[in-house]
């Protein structure tokens, strides 16, 4: 997917969380280790919720934000849930399916915060720094959660 707008990176987002949610429930169901195969489901559940708080994003966006162009600065060699989703489906034990995941939202979190410095509307930097905060904080809810796995 080609990303123009504001807009366009929004549904690119929702459908890299749906798609790797997909993804590692297929994986989780054909992983040999127990533990990382909940691993994969708890994540999969996450990525899933993901997706729903984007589409909210997607559907409540202001138009001039979301109309607004970032396709200059959008790197050219975009991360992809398949990429992402087919390192994790090897099998990995828990601290690689965690860097995997983290490295996926490192990524995306990275995007955000370079486009939020390169935006000129108000409603787009308003609409960025959400996403952003959004992306921000189910990664640091995920890593707390991934954490509390060990203690079981």
């Amino acid at each position: 997917m080609q990303i123009k707008t504001v807009g366009e990176l929004i549904e690119w987002t929702r459908t890299m969380h749906e798609l790797l949610a997909q993804c590692l429930t297929n994986c989780a169901s054909n992983h040999g280790d127990e533990r990382a195969a909940s691993l994969l489901t708890y994540v999969a559940a996450h990525e899933a919720e993901m997706e729903k708080m984007v589409a909210e994003f997607e559907q409540e966006a202001n138009s001039r934000a979301s109309d607004t162009y970032v396709y200059d600065y959008i790197p050219h060699n975009m991360i992809t849930a398949h990429s992402v989703c087919d390192a994790l489906c090897a099998k990995l034990d828990i601290d690689e399916i965690r860097a995997g995941i983290f490295n996926f939202h490192k990524q995306i979190n990275a995007l955000y915060r370079t486009l939020l410095g390169t935006a000129v509307i108000p409603e787009a930097t308003t609409l960025l720094q959400s996403l952003l905060d959004m992306e921000e904080n189910q990664t640091k809810r995920l890593a707390s959660q991934i954490g509390r796995m060990d203690d079981l």
